[in-house]
């Protein structure tokens, strides 16, 4: 039995979703062309894959035996589709750089200036990619490298960090933390939060609410969903609400933002901005910029 392979991915995505209707706007298509699609694939099985219900869908007994293997086919062919379009960017000189929010050259654009310049021939491409998910290697997918904060251990992923730097908090002018123009981390616990978006790694998404020093997810977060910097700066736009960014994002934010205000944490856990990429793809030039920057943060470091 053959079956075409765009079929198995749009039933992971439903089974992953749990509706229809989320999983034709995450997959980009209209709802009836998903349905169909669906229809027909379990026709060529045999079998019902999913029950609807007016509250979404549920996967048969059929169903939730065949998505384990779906899953497995539908990565696999990701992760070789992947690996392909990253060897062909080697061969064209080029890196899919990505980031979140304020454009690395913009936040500290020193390192990246003398890597130009030392590897001319190497053409940088900035790709902005939404808030980081979990696996790692799900968000890192389309790039070949990119600059966060430091991310969960995952054996198919390396990470080197950049640099350390402090956090402060980001809150609307009109907010009454910006009386202030720095604050201990205790002052800054019990205020609401911008919400973010449950698709969202825990533990990126806990350490802008300061979750690792209050041990726990703030009592106090807005209605928002906040998935990429944009929706976070709107609703810090609108809301009587905060959140915290390392220091040097919080500067080009305010400078870009005047109704933003950036206020220092004295006592936060530092933030390590850190550069992560594929374990499994062999680039090149991806290797040639990870020695650069390790060589960089060696001559950067402080002798003792």
């Amino acid at each position: 039995m053959r079956f075409r392979q765009g079929h198995l991915l749009y039933f992971v995505t439903i089974a992953e979703e749990g509706q229809i209707t989320r999983a034709a706007r995450r997959l980009h298509m209209a709802q009836p062309a998903l349905s169909q699609a669906i229809a027909q694939l379990e026709a060529e099985l045999g079998f019902r894959l999913l029950e609807r219900h007016p509250r979404g869908v549920t996967l048969t007994p059929a169903g939730a035996a065949f998505y384990e293997k779906a899953r497995v086919a539908v990565a696999t062919a990701d992760e070789a589709q992947q690996t392909a379009e990253a060897l062909a960017r080697a061969e064209e000189g080029t890196i899919e750089f990505g980031f979140f929010g304020t454009p690395p050259g913009v936040d500290s654009p020193g390192p990246l200036e003398r890597f130009v310049r030392a590897y001319p021939a190497i053409d940088i491409r900035y790709r902005e990619i939404p808030f980081p998910s979990l696996p790692t290697s799900t968000w890192l997918a389309d790039v070949d490298i990119a600059v966060c904060h430091t991310p969960p251990p995952e054996p198919s992923v390396w990470s080197e960090v950049l640099r350390v730097e402090s956090r402060v908090v980001l809150a609307p002018a009109r907010h009454a933390l910006t009386e202030h123009t720095e604050l201990n981390v205790a002052e800054a616990l019990d205020a609401t939060f911008v919400g973010i978006h449950p698709s969202v790694a825990p533990d990126w998404a806990g350490f802008w609410s300061l979750d690792d020093h209050r041990g726990t997810a703030p009592s106090n977060v807005t209605p928002d969903q906040a998935s990429n910097p944009q929706e976070l700066l709107a609703a810090l736009s609108m809301r009587d609400a905060i959140t915290t960014v390392p220091a040097s994002m919080g500067d080009v934010i305010t400078r870009m933002v005047p109704g933003v205000r950036a206020i220092a944490l004295l006592d936060a856990e530092p933030a390590s901005i850190t550069l992560v990429g594929h374990a499994d793809r062999r680039n090149p030039l991806v290797a040639t910029m990870l020695e650069f920057a390790r060589s960089a943060a060696r001559r950067a470091k402080p002798a003792s």
